[in-house]
């Protein structure tokens, strides 16, 4: 048979094992802290990198945009003087065109139109189509109705030429669209 000094131990000893078991408990806690706040600071660190990236490809954009829209403006004003060249042209009558005298005026004229809209195109200006096609109103704009035998919607007149400045509206298209007669 045991004694009772046998049978449990004395409370001197207890204490010494809690004492020792406190410190792992409190340094595995401690630990398992650390690596959850490492986790967090992993995945912030992914976020503001995921971030920085976001914000260096929108510049990038920005000054890809800024390079081939920057003359937007320019551009606009200069349509203008394409637009009052084409009515000089368009005004000249046939019996003028033939007269030896004013012949070399016109040529010139000419010239200096198609080389205003190789100067377009190269700087990413495209005239756009109107004549014959269907309405779409995100190249063109209707501004009258004309009683027509083309299909309802189709574009019978152009008032003033559209342009496109790469893939960007620059100037609408002012348009006439057919309409049933009545």
């Amino acid at each position: 048979m045991m004694t009772d000094t046998q049978s449990t131990p004395p409370a001197e000893d207890l204490r010494e094992e809690t004492a020792a078991e406190a410190p792992e408990v409190a340094e595995h806690d401690r630990t398992a802290e650390l690596e959850n706040q490492l986790a967090e600071a992993k995945q912030q660190t992914l976020y503001a990198q995921a971030e920085i990236q976001n914000v260096r490809r929108r510049a990038e954009k920005d000054v890809a945009d800024a390079r081939a829209y920057a003359a937007t403006n320019f551009a606009r004003d200069v349509l203008s003087v394409n637009d009052n060249l084409e009515r000089a042209l368009s005004s000249i009558p046939a019996e003028l065109r033939e007269d030896e005298r004013v012949k070399g005026l016109i040529a010139g004229i000419e010239a200096t139109g198609r080389e205003l809209v190789n100067v377009f195109q190269r700087n990413g200006l495209t005239r756009i189509e109107a004549m014959g096609q269907p309405l779409d109103p995100n190249r063109h704009q209707a501004m009258i109705e004309v009683p027509s035998d083309a299909e309802p919607g189709t574009i019978v007149q152009e008032m003033q030429s559209g342009w496109m400045i790469r893939d960007r509206l620059l100037r609408p298209s002012l348009v006439g669209v057919a309409k049933k007669p009545a």
